[in-house]
């Protein structure tokens, strides 16, 4: 199926609140006010409770309880709560998948995120474009199973989501792949073109000249996350490790195996992004 196609088909677009798209479009607008933004995230009663459970876990160590949206907006900051609302909202876009574990995938996709995060504040790039990129990087792939299904459960059954060999099965089948949806998708959305850029890069970062560092984050953050998924030992880590992407980010290999904390402590209280 040719990619125009793809976005053609009704069933193939995650459904996700009019918020979601108001705070995207929030990123092309100096004047947006926060006070409407706001009262429209406190009237949305799925997504407030996600962002209250997000706000009090462990992960934002707030100093007090977080009771309301205008509370978390205070404590966090307008640009961290956009980023929880918009993650909230892209994981709950898509409610079933055929032949695709939903949980698992998002379970992936929040462990790069994660790691995005803590690579870009490591590096010193930007950390809320980091993890926003690093969730939905992979979201292309919810699209063209739900675009195609027949299409991608044949492609599954040679190798699934999270194998190394899954861009190129793609390329080869359709001519293009999943990072190319996800970046089109964004387009259509009306991200940033730096998040666009980086969703579309970072399969092969070092082949663009400049260097997206954002998609050499995403590129190092979702190694690593298919390697907890995979199940590699800490040889076949060492092996793989793209190392020529470590550089550019002026990270030492070693360190970031080293220094990178364990998957379940970076991702601790996250899961309430996923409902």
């Amino acid at each position: 199926m040719q990619l125009e196609a793809l976005f053609k088909q009704p069933q193939a677009l995650p459904a996700v609140p009019k918020i979601v798209h108001e705070l995207i479009d929030s990123f092309n607008n100096d004047d947006v006010s926060i006070d409407d933004i706001a009262k429209k995230i406190a009237a949305d009663p799925v997504l407030s409770a996600r962002l209250l459970r997000l706000a009090n876990s462990a992960y934002y160590h707030a100093s007090r309880t977080v009771g309301s949206v205008d509370d978390a907006l205070m404590m966090l900051g307008f640009v961290t709560v956009r980023t929880l609302v918009i993650s909230s909202g892209l994981t709950s876009g898509f409610k079933s998948m055929p032949g695709l574990d939903l949980s698992k995938f998002w379970r992936y996709s929040l462990h790069t995120a994660a790691i995005s995060r803590w690579l870009a504040k490591t590096t010193g790039q930007n950390i809320d474009q980091s993890f926003t990129v690093g969730l939905m990087h992979a979201i292309g792939q919810l699209v063209m199973h739900a675009g195609m299904p027949e299409q991608m459960l044949h492609l599954d059954k040679m190798g699934g989501p999270l194998d190394p060999r899954r861009f190129d099965m793609e390329t080869s089948s359709f001519g293009y792949n999943f990072a190319t949806v996800g970046a089109e998708l964004a387009r259509q959305w009306r991200f940033p073109p730096a998040f666009i850029q980086a969703i579309a890069q970072f399969p092969e970062p070092l082949s663009h000249n400049p260097v997206d560092k954002i998609a050499s984050i995403i590129h190092l953050a979702a190694w690593r996350a298919r390697a907890e998924h995979n199940e590699l030992t800490g040889e076949e880590m060492a092996v793989t490790m793209p190392e020529g992407v470590c550089q550019v980010l002026g990270l030492p290999a070693a360190k970031f195996l080293q220094d990178l904390p364990p998957l379940a402590e970076l991702c601790e209280g996250l899961e309430a992004l996923l409902g």
